[in-house]
């Protein structure tokens, strides 16, 4: 089985910094880690690949830096990787994202399953699945917490519904996105660091791919971050004392001067 895993870098700390002209994250990939929704479609890819045979590409989009967080997914049992950087994708949204992915894709060649996370931390928006299989033309399932069998036709997994869980037969190619539950991530291995070191990998523009640039980054982004900022807390404490009516009375008091 042919597998593609799309991996995203985001931000190792909650003190990220906007671009104040185009409200999208400033990434520096010295402070980036490896989406943790991702860590466990890698570790699934794997699996898979380890019970059924084939290869496991991993794909991305990010600045050039990126590459240090692919080679990490190399070293846990990836087989090799392509990263997708051109300035013409900076700042783009999710549509824009999915559309370079689905020419990432395309270029890497005939595959049966794509696999995501979830979501992405930074964003959490769990819309790059959906859209990349809508690009792609392809069968998808969102929410997979198990697959219960697989081979070159057709996946059976569980998902997770409001309400429950969901066994549905999926035929490939497809795309789907996995949940926390559905394993536990190995750590590298010293033969896997040693491997990742040497490992096949691949840079690709947007000419590369052959891409419409009105499509990619800023110029393909239907959606804009129009203002970001922190919410202002206050951890001002304030004792009540006095009988429970009393009490109450002074609880609305202070309530209402808070409005």
């Amino acid at each position: 089985m042919d597998i593609i895993v799309c991996i995203k870098q985001v931000p190792s700390t909650n003190e990220v910094r906007l671009d104040p002209v185009t409200g999208t994250i400033i990434r520096d990939g010295r402070n980036s880690v490896i989406n943790p929704f991702d860590s466990y479609a890698i570790e699934e890819a794997v699996r898979l690949k380890e019970k059924l045979g084939g290869k496991v590409t991993a794909l991305s989009m990010g600045i050039p830096a990126t590459e240090r967080l692919l080679r990490d997914a190399m070293a846990r049992g990836v087989d090799s990787a392509v990263l997708l950087t051109d300035r013409a994708f900076a700042g783009a949204d999710t549509l824009a994202t999915s559309y370079a992915l689905s020419l990432g894709a395309r270029r890497i060649g005939d595959f049966d399953l794509i696999i995501c996370g979830r979501m992405a931390v930074d964003g959490d928006t769990a819309q790059i699945g959906p859209e990349l299989s809508r690009q792609l033309d392809v069968n998808f399932a969102s929410d997979v917490c198990e697959i219960i069998s697989a081979d070159e036709k057709k996946i059976v997994c569980k998902k997770l519904m409001d309400g429950g869980v969901a066994t549905i037969e999926l035929y490939l190619p497809a795309v789907i996105t996995v949940t926390k539950d559905i394993n536990m991530p190995r750590m590298a291995s010293i033969a896997g660091v040693r491997y990742s070191l040497t490992a096949p990998f691949e840079s690709l523009t947007a000419d590369d791919l052959g891409a419409d640039k009105s499509r990619c980054g800023l110029n393909g982004s239907p959606t804009r971050v129009l203002r970001s900022f922190a919410p202002d807390r206050s951890h001002e404490a304030v004792r009540i004392g006095g009988s429970p009516v009393d009490a109450a009375k002074e609880a609305v008091r202070i309530a209402k001067e808070a409005l």
